[in-house]
């Protein structure tokens, strides 16, 4: 007859361990390995949120994406190949509305996008610190300290708390209202607006552009040196000429000639 699981066990228990080659230091981490349980393969898992299940579309009701597999009960949006332009225009095989009212109204090629700067925000960054008065404000300024969040078409000044400015400021914009001119100047300070195409405002925040000096100031600076019979005013446009890769453009439609050069917006 085989042996019974009772002498096999009291078999393997009498024989005698040899001694281990290791030292004696390293034992409680052989024995801790040696004594767990293989129960722990059933508790293995990954960390939360690095595994995502995959969806398996049309395999049943069980998988949560079976039968008509996410899309619906028939229709022309299960079929597919439907454009998806077509949504918001087709109507049932009815006549679009604009087609049966006709579109009304016009889009304004001429309009501007401009980014409003009150005088009450302008003089709050001024306190904060966060505008240098002793230089020049240009767009970038504007930009890079978060007092506009982005320039479009250009910025214009407006005169919403007029009374609250008591900086004196050199602020050179697109467009300013009489209102802000008013209190600028009122304050000690100076408005300039100038023309800036879309191209050339990303160039300016991106500081590759004068936001000062275009083509025209350039060629009138000399005639100002030769006046004053010095030299100082030629470097300055040779310097600034150095540092930047464009030019500022000028402007060249009636409309923008016409604003720009009326002394009453600077």
């Amino acid at each position: 007859m085989p042996p019974r699981l009772s002498l096999l066990s009291r078999a393997c228990c009498s024989v005698t361990a040899k001694p281990t080659p290791f030292a004696s230091f390293l034992l409680p981490f052989f024995q801790q390995q040696q004594n767990r349980n293989a129960s722990i393969l059933s508790e293995l898992s990954d960390n939360p949120g690095a595994y995502n299940k995959k969806i398996r579309r049309g395999r049943g009701p069980a998988s949560g994406k079976g039968k008509t597999s996410g899309r619906g009960h028939g229709g022309q949006k299960q079929h597919g190949k439907v454009p998806m332009t077509a949504y918001g225009r087709f109507a049932g095989g009815q006549t679009p509305l604009e087609v049966v009212h006709g579109e009304r109204g016009f889009e304004n090629q001429f309009s501007v996008d401009m980014s409003p700067l009150n005088v009450d925000r302008l003089q709050s960054w001024i306190d904060q610190g966060r505008l240098d008065t002793s230089k020049p404000i240009t767009l970038k300024e504007l930009n890079d300290s978060r007092c506009l969040h982005g320039v479009k078409d250009g910025v214009k000044l407006l005169g919403r708390g007029a009374e609250q400015l008591r900086t004196p400021v050199n602020i050179i914009v697109s467009r300013a209202s009489a209102s802000a001119i008013a209190a600028v100047e009122a304050a000690g300070g100076t408005v300039t607006t100038r023309y800036y195409s879309p191209p050339a405002i990303r160039r300016i925040l991106r500081g590759l552009t004068d936001p000062i000096n275009s083509l025209q100031t350039v060629g009138a600076a000399p005639v100002a040196a030769e006046v004053d019979e010095g030299s100082e005013a030629e470097g300055a446009v040779a310097v600034t000429s150095k540092r930047f890769t464009y030019r500022l453009p000028d402007p060249t439609s009636r409309k923008d000639i016409e604003y720009y050069r009326d002394p009453a917006h600077r």
